[in-house]
């Protein structure tokens, strides 16, 4: 039986050699939170994280990855929502429909992971998932603010409670709008 190494455990599947990740994923293990949208690796709902990089599971085949590669799903991100992604989403209210957005925050979790600091020019360039909600700039704000509340963690002055989260939350809305204003999208 062959295996993969998913959010920390290696768990064994069987699967056709042609089947993508993304099925395996879903029908064997059970991880439904990455979604089929496209099945051509263009709209990003199947996005998870192989080895830290992010990868469109619609498309890779299982059979290509090998055991000691270590993926991580929507799930395996955090075990209670903790991810400062995860947390600024929440904060802002980023999500619209929620289908896509799973693939949103991998994604995101990714960018800030490899740029800890994103311009929005970083943000729109490599955020390349489709939402057909088109939450982008909720996205954007999102992103700009997951940031910020990881910055003020390294400082230690981390907001722990909901009286820390809303002015955050208003100055991220408003960095929304102003990029609405301008016409960036």
């Amino acid at each position: 039986m062959a295996k993969l190494n998913v959010n920390g455990k290696v768990l064994d599947y069987q699967a056709d050699a042609d089947t993508p990740l993304l099925w395996v994923l879903r029908e064997q293990l059970g991880l439904t939170g990455t979604k089929y949208g496209c099945g051509i690796a263009l709209c990003g709902a199947c996005t998870v994280h192989i080895d830290g990089v992010p990868t469109r599971s619609c498309v890779r085949p299982a059979n290509s990855v090998k055991s000691s590669e270590k993926i991580i799903t929507i799930e395996g991100l955090s075990k209670d929502g903790s991810h400062p992604i995860q947390k600024a989403w929440v904060a802002l209210d980023v999500p619209q429909c929620g289908f896509c957005q799973s693939g949103m925050i991998m994604a995101a979790a990714a960018l800030v992971k490899a740029k800890p600091n994103p311009t929005d020019k970083d943000i729109d360039d490599t955020m390349t998932n489709i939402c057909r909600c088109g939450t982008y700039n909720r996205v954007r704000a999102g992103i700009h603010l997951a940031v910020q509340e990881m910055a003020a963690g390294k400082s230690g002055k981390s907001g722990k409670g909901a009286k820390d989260t809303k002015p955050a939350k208003k100055a991220a809305t408003a960095n929304s709008v102003e990029h609405i204003g301008r016409g960036e999208a």
